[in-house]
């Protein structure tokens, strides 16, 4: 069982969610990662949607480009927190990912975040602030993370 599940479209958005899965791994949060496609395969994304909260998913992270109509359809088939990732595309750049995934309507949150790696890893670190509301000792390893990050950025330029 997973805290934490990572969809998307197609295997080519794998290397953009992968950095999602990597910053949950190293903080301690369990993921799994599933090829779930709106259009291609609804069916399994009916199935997923309809299944996380009893499968113990606390949070989705749903990553998808082009149309990217993911992470809105899946917000729309479970009351499981879903965090969008928009796949940096190459006929825009992703912004059509970005504007996809954060127009919602009224009453299907997704939460949004910035198009690409940046995106993905702020997913993960948003997954886990979610999740660290209610495990103090996932807040502790987040504070500490964040600490370390800080501490990495050096005072003067080299």
């Amino acid at each position: 069982m997973a805290d934490v599940g990572i969809i998307m479209g197609s295997q080519s958005d794998w290397p953009t969610l992968q950095k999602a899965a990597e910053v949950l791994d190293e903080l301690g949060i369990s993921n799994e990662a599933r090829i779930v496609s709106a259009h291609r395969t609804p069916d399994r994304l009916w199935d997923y949607g309809r299944a996380a909260l009893d499968s113990g998913i606390k949070v989705i992270i749903a990553g998808a480009g082009g149309a990217a109509h993911l992470p809105g359809m899946m917000a729309s088939k479970t009351r499981v927190p879903v965090i969008g990732v928009p796949i940096q595309t190459k006929a825009l750049g992703g912004l059509d990912s970005l504007y996809s995934i954060v127009q919602m309507p009224r009453g299907f949150p997704v939460a949004t975040m910035a198009i690409g790696e940046a995106g993905a890893v702020n997913a993960g670190l948003m997954a886990a602030g979610i999740l660290s509301v209610s495990d103090a000792k996932l807040g502790a390893r987040l504070d500490a993370w964040r600490a370390a990050l800080s501490a990495s950025i050096p005072e003067t330029p080299q």
